[in-house]
């Protein structure tokens, strides 16, 4: 029931295409059986005035079911009436404005609703202004200028203002109407469209998050299935069961395994970086850590370092054929910190090969979204080296965009 009352309250209706369209139902359905109630009350009254009592009830009747099947038929489909409906409501309209002078005296086509016609073509001229035909809609409006002249005739000629005040107020509220129906179909398009475009960008962004979570458990996994029965597999086993945490922490829609803060939510980067380069044991990496002892990340942020050091060691491990790795992190004196993994690999020319999905999505997007730096020098056979870099006061992070600095 709930559901049912909820389809009839505008304020619950969707801001979108098919809601609009249906809001469009309500002003229609108003306007219409609005003019149909102005009409009843001086049904009798026409009745006795009227030179052709009969004719004058039957296009009375027209008006009234052809207003309250319109209200009917639109609040049913739930949208405007079509071309063909539009066109037959306008051509109504234009009847019983020609129509009017046999069935009226002159002295009452102003000022009354005896004289409905002005008025139920008014109604018209409103509702089916939404007409999606510019040519019908110009072509009908016109109809109904040239018809209302007619309705005028000789009763017209002492009262000129009326009647031209009575012609302008129909262009001018149909081209109003129009106006307004096309802006709100405009507005509820574009609302469509940015939600389109929002659920397109959570997609891309899912499907990114995905790419970060999972290079670095796929990496693991490839390099714990291609190392030979002889080799330790410790280092990998520790990182394997890590990356297995964070996999099911995202399937179920959880926080990754949260790190050890202190009361303000700062996590030690240091021995982060020294429990991961032990992971990497066979790498024989030289950790020099003292300098930037003391340097303390939020818990997202020294996530992200830790991830990305990892995925880097990974490359050193699986492209750099690397005799020796440096893990260097350093503090100045105001508080800019840097954290570099330098290798003695092959490297290779960073302008002429595209990046990698850890390298691209979990060491630079993800470290730039973030206000941290990241800089990229190599050249072939010199080895690579990769500086993540930030403060302690971190900056406005939507500006991360364009911080990749020195990537050759």
């Amino acid at each position: 029931m709930a559901g049912r009352n909820a389809r009839w309250r505008v304020t619950d209706l969707p801001t979108t295409k098919v809601g609009v369209e249906r809001v469009f139902t309500y002003f229609i359905a108003g306007v219409r059986l609005g003019t149909v109630a102005q009409m009843v009350p001086a049904v009798r009254v026409g009745l006795a005035s009227s030179p052709n009592d009969a004719a004058y009830l039957a296009c009375w009747l027209a008006a009234a079911c052809v207003s309250v099947a319109v209200s009917v038929a639109t609040l049913i489909r739930q949208r405007p009436l079509g071309a063909v409906a539009s066109a037959a409501d306008f051509a109504l309209a234009c009847a019983l404005l020609v129509l009017a002078p046999q069935v009226l005296v002159a002295g009452e086509r102003f000022g009354t609703w005896v004289a409905y016609q002005p008025g139920y073509a008014l109604s018209v001229i409103l509702t089916a202004s939404g007409v999606r035909s510019l040519v019908l809609w110009a072509g009908s409006l016109l109809g109904v200028v040239i018809c209302y002249l007619v309705y005028l005739g000789d009763a017209g000629a002492g009262m000129a203002t009326t009647a031209i005040g009575n012609e302008l107020t129909y262009v001018v509220y149909a081209v109003v109407a129009r106006m307004l129906f096309n802006y709100i179909r405009r507005i509820a398009h574009d609302a469509d469209s940015s939600r389109a475009l929002v659920a397109e960008l959570a997609r891309v962004e899912e499907e990114r998050r995905a790419r970060v979570l999972m290079h670095n458990g796929v990496a693991v996994m490839q390099l714990l299935a291609s190392s030979s029965p002889g080799e330790p597999r410790s280092g990998l086993a520790d990182l394997a069961e890590v990356e297995v945490q964070r996999m099911r922490a995202y399937l179920r829609g959880r926080p990754s395994p949260a790190y050890e803060a202190d009361g303000g939510g700062q996590v030690t980067l240091a021995p982060l970086v020294e429990r991961m380069c032990d992971r990497f044991a066979d790498l024989h990496a030289d950790t020099l850590l003292d300098l930037g002892a003391t340097v303390r990340l939020p818990t997202e942020d020294a996530e992200a370092v830790e991830n990305a050091l990892e995925s880097l060691l990974l490359n050193v491990r699986a492209h750099a054929r690397a005799h020796n790795v440096v893990v260097h992190l350093d503090e100045d004196p105001h508080g800019r910190w840097a954290l570099t993994v330098s290798d003695d690999g092959v490297g290779y020319e960073p302008a002429s090969v595209a990046p990698g999905v850890g390298l691209r999505d979990v060491v630079i997007g993800e470290l730039q979204s973030r206000g941290l730096d990241v800089a990229i020098a190599s050249a072939p056979g010199e080895g690579t080296t990769v500086t993540i870099s930030g403060s302690r006061s971190q900056p406005d992070r939507g500006d991360g965009g364009d911080r990749l600095a020195g990537a050759r």
